[in-house]
């Protein structure tokens, strides 16, 4: 009687809830020059919020049975065989580097001076796990046009100090994977993907995030999909897969799930490091690691967000395409973006470059884009050494990084996300077209 009578009460809240969407979005009306056209953002229905409120009714709160459903689903949809959440992708980021640092890899493990392979201009949370570990970033110079990478740097900037290469699929565009996996197998070296902006993007039918010994994911709102706050670290290395779930639940050896007890069998008869024989497995830590977990609130958003995940990938791939076209016609002064050979690229968004000869500075377009209400971004950290940050740290760089201060100096990404309309980026193209017709 009492199940019946809340199942009631539930479909009532749901119907409100529906009823209450259906009219707030009654306001989201665009009026070019007066919204805002971003660069991202979230993209949802009814759905998100009632399985948000499914979950806080039950009120389990930490990783329940949301959680084990998001996971098997992301996995199908990459096709690997662990998944791990965490509260966002810098921690993502953080538990793939840091797990390589766990003793139980033996001889393989990374230790502090290692050189760990990276680029400057990049998010600062795909290099701040190697700083924060004690090893040695070295940088590489980027390619123009993918925005990665480059291919030739990579392979100077081995040496026998070379022990992980930690990259960004930058935008969504693939790495040049071939040089990479190349690279990785011949020196046994780590490989750790930053994927957090490349969801959906696959390389010669494989889908970024697959390749490397592990990878990151972000589902921060801009990113492919959401859970508001929210990341993934995923793997096929069964030797990695529990040191990746250890690092974000405290360090702790203990793989049982929340409210579950004695999974491996051996709770009570255990015996590890100094701590008496039978200390209980649920309180031995084998890494000093972090808790970095989600809630099943965040999950259960997500859950419904993945289902959308496959429309959310063909419109950024249209949106790409439309704004691609229309800005070909300015190629002249601008450098557009362009997919490494083999890609399949769910772009994150669209990058743009300021020719030297333009006759105009990205500060000139980016303000004129802005003071019409189109929301710009910088690539990222342009070039972190020139951060004050990140003055006193120890690295290495392999050539003069020079694509990487023209990338800091004249480089600047539009939105391609599913929320943007046709109306939307007809505006934004006909801004570039009167920008120009100005100078």
């Amino acid at each position: 009687m009492i199940e019946n009578n809340l199942d009631i009460i539930k479909s009532e809240i749901f119907q409100l809830v529906k009823q209450y969407y259906n009219l707030y979005k009654q306001k989201d009306v665009f009026i070019p020059g007066e919204s805002w056209v971003t660069f991202g953002g979230r993209v949802y229905d009814e759905n998100e919020i009632i399985a948000a409120i499914d979950a806080s009714l039950e009120f389990w709160l930490t990783e329940g049975r949301f959680s084990r459903e998001f996971r098997e689903l992301f996995g199908k949809y990459l096709g690997v065989r662990h998944v791990h959440l965490v509260n966002s992708g810098s921690s993502a980021n953080l538990v793939c580097f840091s797990a390589l640092t766990s003793p139980k890899l033996s001889d393989r493990r990374l230790l502090p001076g290692d050189e760990v392979i990276s680029v400057a201009s990049a998010f600062p949370t795909t290099v701040n796990p190697i700083i924060q570990n004690g090893m040695v970033p070295v940088f590489v110079d980027m390619d123009i046009g993918t925005y990665n990478a480059n291919a030739e740097q990579l392979k100077a900037a081995i040496t026998s100090n070379t022990k992980a290469i930690f990259l960004a699929h930058t935008l969504g565009n693939a790495l040049p994977l071939d040089i990479i996996m190349d690279l990785v197998s011949k020196h046994n070296l780590w490989f750790i993907e930053d994927s957090c902006d490349a969801l959906g993007s696959s390389y010669n039918g494989k889908m970024l995030g697959t390749f490397g010994h592990a990878a990151a994911f972000s589902f921060y709102p801009p990113h492919h999909m959401t859970m508001g706050e929210g990341g993934a670290v995923v793997t096929n290395n069964d030797e990695l897969a529990p040191l990746l779930n250890s690092f974000r639940n405290w360090g702790r050896d203990c793989w049982c799930e929340p409210g579950k007890d004695n999974t491996c069998g051996k709770r009570f008869s255990i015996k590890m490091g100094d701590l008496p024989l039978g200390y209980d497995h649920k309180h031995i830590f084998s890494h000093i690691g972090y808790n970095l977990k989600p809630t099943d609130i965040q999950a259960a958003i997500g859950v419904e967000q993945i289902k959308k995940l496959p429309g959310f990938v063909k419109a950024r791939k249209q949106n790409f395409t439309k704004i691609y076209e229309g800005l070909k016609k300015h190629e002249d002064i601008f450098i557009l973006p362009e997919a490494y050979p083999g890609a399949d690229v769910s772009w994150f968004g669209f990058l743009l470059t300021v020719r030297e000869d333009a006759g105009f500075e990205r500060i000139d377009i980016v303000k004129f884009l802005e003071a019409h209400k189109v929301r710009t971004r910088m690539l990222f950290a342009g070039n972190l050494l020139k951060h004050p940050g990140y003055k006193d740290i120890r690295y290495r760089q392999v050539s003069d990084l020079k694509n990487t201060n023209i990338i800091m100096e004249r480089t600047f990404w539009i939105g391609v996300y599913p929320g943007l309309t046709d109306s939307m980026i007809d505006y934004m193209l006909s801004l570039f077209d009167k920008f120009r017709a100005s100078k």
